[in-house]
């Protein structure tokens, strides 16, 4: 079976495309495949945060996406994911702007240039959103959560919850607490299938302003873990900032947020109906092109894996270096 490597903000996939002969999997096997892939000791080439299944979409879109997370569950959307899934099938198709569908949405995509030589990028459409509870899979004796301190999460922390579709949780902390433990700690029971407020778990991002107009937002991502970006966080991040930091920036106005694999951009939209959607604008880098024996991957070996480099990374890595440095 054939695969590509990619990443968002090195937020890791493997992209399947379901539409190439030979390669239809049964949802079994896939999330079988994801599990062992994907797997941080194990899998392939130091794993991934996911596998990224493409099918044909219906009428109106250029394809569907799925989200395969490394421990077999499904997400409902992977804003970095959907960026590298465009740049996939803009090739495929030779198109520059399409729709997607996605578990809850067809989201607009289109080519974004280039962040860095060599370094393309691409702009993905992240909605619909929403604060209610009922949408959040929350459960906290309140419709909605905006800006409040919960004793039962962290005695000093406010916090904000919005699904965009997948649910997050957010608060805006000092640069200690972003690089603390607290996170973790925090995420780590939210999402252990036994707590009573988020029993189906949350993505949890630690946010730091950094300037007007910039953040830093960490994550850890429902079925993950901690994830070097999570282009639906860092979306739903840049939502809680124009609406909690009008001051600095509003609607319309492009936010950099740094994250621990890199930087990409957002803009805040809101709609003639009030509701509001996000684009998130950031690199779509092919690390390698792929071939496993899919018997072999199901068990764990990937002794006999192909694995070409296509050279992208590196200028990624410049790119970052020039983020953090510059």
């Amino acid at each position: 079976m054939e695969f590509v490597k990619v990443h968002g903000s090195n937020n890791d996939f493997f992209i399947l495309d379901e539409e190439l002969p030979g390669q239809k999997i049964s949802d079994q096997k896939l999330r079988q495949l994801a599990q062992k892939i994907c797997d941080r000791q194990t899998g392939l080439h130091g794993g991934a945060d996911g596998i990224l299944d493409i099918t044909a979409g219906h009428v109106g879109t250029q394809g569907r996406m799925r989200v395969i997370n490394a421990d077999g569950s499904e997400a409902s959307m992977c804003g970095n994911g959907l960026r590298t899934v465009a740049r996939y099938l803009a090739q495929k198709k030779a198109q520059d702007e399409f729709k997607i569908q996605t578990m809850y949405a067809d989201l607009d995509v289109k080519a974004a240039g280039e962040f860095y030589p060599g370094v393309p990028a691409y702009d993905a459409e992240i909605s619909p959103v929403s604060f209610k509870a009922e949408d959040l899979g929350m459960h906290l004796g309140q419709d909605k959560l905006i800006d409040q301190v919960v004793p039962e999460f962290d005695p000093e922390l406010r916090f904000s919850a919005v699904a965009v579709p997948n649910p997050h949780l957010i608060a805006f902390v000092d640069h200690k607490t972003v690089i603390g433990n607290k996170l973790g700690e925090l995420a780590s029971y939210l999402n252990d299938g036994q707590n009573p407020y988020f029993p189906d778990g949350v993505n949890v991002s630690f946010v730091e302003v950094l300037a007007p107009g910039k953040i830093f937002v960490r994550t850890y991502e429902r079925g993950v873990g901690y994830t070097n970006a999570c282009g639906t966080a860092m979306s739903a991040s840049s939502l809680m900032y124009v609406l909690l930091f009008g001051e600095q920036v509003q609607l319309e106005e492009r936010i950099t947020v740094l994250n621990p694999g890199g930087m990409v951009n957002t803009i805040v939209h809101q709609k003639e109906s009030g509701t509001y959607y996000m684009s998130l604008i950031g690199n779509a880098t092919e690390v390698a092109q792929v071939e496993v024996d899919l018997a072999a991957a199901l068990a764990g070996d990937f002794s006999q894996a192909k694995w070409k480099a296509t050279g992208e990374q590196a200028q990624y890595e410049a790119f970052v270096k020039e983020v953090t440095e510059g």
